[in-house]
């Protein structure tokens, strides 16, 4: 595998992290809004994230130290929109209500949402970290010549 391919594979765990914050982002946005109809509500989305590896091996099989660690990455494999019913409340007196005087609310849980954007921002930073410890490790292997 070759000395670069960690970038690789770390920038797209950055890339992924990256959308997953977005998505969080818009779903906090979004979290107060209400609409007047259960169909037209914002619901809550969340990123797939998918593990890519070209080169596994079979059980039983060895594969060779340049065949390693090819094409590793993540990936997002979609967003999905979370099917849990929107919250109703009976509010008569909003412009938006509907003939019975209901509200809809997003199915987003703020909580959740916030832990969920403590854990996509650390692995952010975790992956940030992988690079610069490899690029560190890489300077010094080239210091290793100069002595």
């Amino acid at each position: 595998m070759s000395s670069f391919k960690i970038f690789d594979i770390s920038g797209s765990g950055l890339a992924a992290e990256s959308v997953r914050l977005n998505t969080i982002a818009s779903n906090l946005a979004n979290a107060d809004s209400v609409t007047g109809s259960p169909t037209t509500v914002y619901r809550a989305r969340h990123p797939v994230f998918q593990a890519i590896r070209d080169a596994v091996a079979s059980f039983g099989t060895h594969l060779s130290t340049d065949d390693q660690g090819a094409d590793a990455a993540v990936r997002v494999a979609g967003i999905v929109e979370s099917d849990a019913p929107p919250t109703v409340t009976h509010d008569p007196g909003n412009p938006l209500a509907d003939a019975n005087g209901n509200v809809y609310s997003p199915n987003v849980n703020v909580i959740e949402e916030m832990t969920d954007m403590i854990s996509a921002s650390r692995a952010y930073q975790d992956n940030v970290e992988v690079m610069n410890t490899s690029k560190d490790l890489m300077l010094d292997t080239l210091k290793l010549g100069e002595s």
